[in-house]
Formats: C-alpha cells, sequence, structure tokens
C-alpha cells in the first residue's frame, strides 16, 4: 500500500563549502586542494543542487563587522518589504488553480506568463545559461527567483539587476557543476 499526503515545506540545508570549513575564507587558510573540494562537493548530487533555488556562500562573520556602527536594516523593515512581496504573490495569483501562494510554485507556464523578460534581461540570462552550461531547471529557478527579487522592490518588471543578482545565486553551478 503507498499512501500520499499533501506537503510543502522549505529546505534550507548547509555544508562547508570544503573537508577542512575554510574554503573562501579571508582569515584562515584552507589546506584542501582544487580535487579535494571538487570530490566533497561532488558527494551531493547534480540532480539535487538543482532542485534547490538558491545556494550561496555565506563567509563568516568577523569581530569589526559584528561591532560596526552601521546599522543594518532591521527586521521589521525586512518583515514589512517581505509581507508586500507576499501580498503581491497572493494577488498574482488569485484564481490560479491549483492555488498558489509564491512565485516557487510556479509551473513552467505560469513562469511565462508572470516572468516576461525584456531583450537586455533575456541576453544576460542566455549568456548565464550558455557559458555555465546552467540545465532548463536551474533556468526556471533564475527567473521565480528574479520575479521574487522585483517583487520584494516592489516593481512591476523583472529588470537585468534582478536577473544578475538571482544568477548569484546558482553559486554551486558555477563553481562546480558547469
Amino acid at each position: 500500500m503507498t499512501l500520499t499526503f499533501p506537503a510543502r515545506f522549505m529546505l534550507a540545508p548547509a555544508m562547508n563549502p570544503c573537508p577542512c570549513g575554510f574554503h573562501n575564507d579571508r582569515t584562515h587558510e584552507c589546506r584542501c586542494t582544487p580535487p579535494m573540494i571538487q570530490r566533497y562537493i561532488a558527494k551531493i548530487s547534480g540532480p539535487l543542487m538543482d532542485r534547490i533555488d538558491i545556494h550561496i556562500d555565506v563567509p563568516a562573520v568577523h569581530y569589526k563587522e559584528m561591532r560596526s556602527p552601521s546599522a543594518p536594516q532591521g527586521s521589521a523593515q525586512i518583515r514589512a518589504r517581505v509581507l508586500r512581496a507576499r501580498e503581491t504573490q497572493l494577488k498574482r495569483f488569485t484564481g490560479a488553480k491549483p492555488r498558489l501562494y509564491c512565485n516557487a510554485q510556479m509551473s513552467s507556464s505560469q513562469i511565462r506568463a508572470h516572468c516576461d523578460l525584456g531583450a537586455d534581461c533575456e541576453r544576460l540570462l542566455e549568456r548565464a545559461m550558455t557559458q555555465q552550461g546552467l540545465s532548463a531547471r536551474a533556468h526556471d529557478r533564475i527567473l521565480k527567483v528574479s520575479r521574487t527579487i522585483a517583487d520584494l522592490e516592489s516593481v512591476p518588471a523583472i529588470e537585468p539587476k534582478h536577473i544578475a543578482e538571482a544568477i548569484q545565486y546558482r553559486t554551486l553551478d558555477r563553481t562546480y557543476w558547469a
């Protein structure tokens, strides 16, 4: 007997950048060779990584940065921006079957309908796809993330800067899979 339960979840995995943990660290020397790093990263299957919308390198925060007098954007401001973006997305998907709540849930046809790109965006995305050897799945993920970035900025159209930022969130595609 097989049972299927409806589920929606957000996966937020984390990993070290290399076996020693110091690849790209500004204060510690990495002891790993490029082949060691490649083998370490290759333990995670490409098809699995392809299904993760955003993968980025998060460097360690150093003491001076933590103690900096400049104030980062506050949680209340970030929350307000996210709530506005979520409201925009709920309005966008009114009447969609099945009911969608966010851009991440868009199908290919919905991506085509809601992620219209100008010529500059098309050229940028095509260049990234070609140069980095990205998959069709990565293409769709970039468009969904671009749409979300535009929503967070409260702008109606995806702009080249949104595409560029979304491409930057495909770190492991660029570094290890291309």
